[in-house]
């Protein structure tokens, strides 16, 4: 079975994962937590960005954002992380709400192999920016 972006659903654990990327980050934060570094981990936790309201009557739903994981370290930081290939549109308007209501870091991860391994979605599409930069200069 698909997901959206045509991401194939994984299953680890007895836990349904909308993608084999967000199943990978999974499983290294399982990885860190038996090496201490993380304490705990929780998946699919959702924040309410903007409360319902009533309008004319009317019932206004909240608008929710449900993050892949939520993660404490052992240090006591606490980041709210999404595994995303690309980062959409809907995404950014979602992360600015986020931010201004909550105290946490919320970072979009991906896997490089390139990169060597996790990396923030932001740092990556510097890193594929200056390759590309790098390539034409030669």
């Amino acid at each position: 079975m698909t997901s959206k972006y045509k991401n194939k659903r994984v299953i680890v654990d007895g836990i349904t994962f909308d993608s084999k990327m967000e199943s990978d980050y999974y499983n290294h934060l399982k990885q860190l937590q038996k090496q201490g570094l993380v304490s705990e981990f929780l998946l699919q936790k959702e924040y309410i960005l903007l409360d319902g309201y009533n309008k004319e009557g009317k019932k206004i739903r909240p608008i929710k954002y449900k993050a892949d994981f939520e993660v404490h370290f052992a240090d006591g930081l606490i980041e709210v992380i999404d595994v995303k290939g690309f980062l959409t549109a809907d995404f950014k308007l979602k992360k600015k709400l986020f931010e201004y209501r909550f105290p946490f870091v919320l970072k979009l991860v991906k896997f490089s192999k390139v990169d060597g391994g996790w990396i923030e979605l932001e740092d990556y599409e510097k890193a594929v920016k200056e390759r590309k930069k790098q390539k034409l200069a030669k």
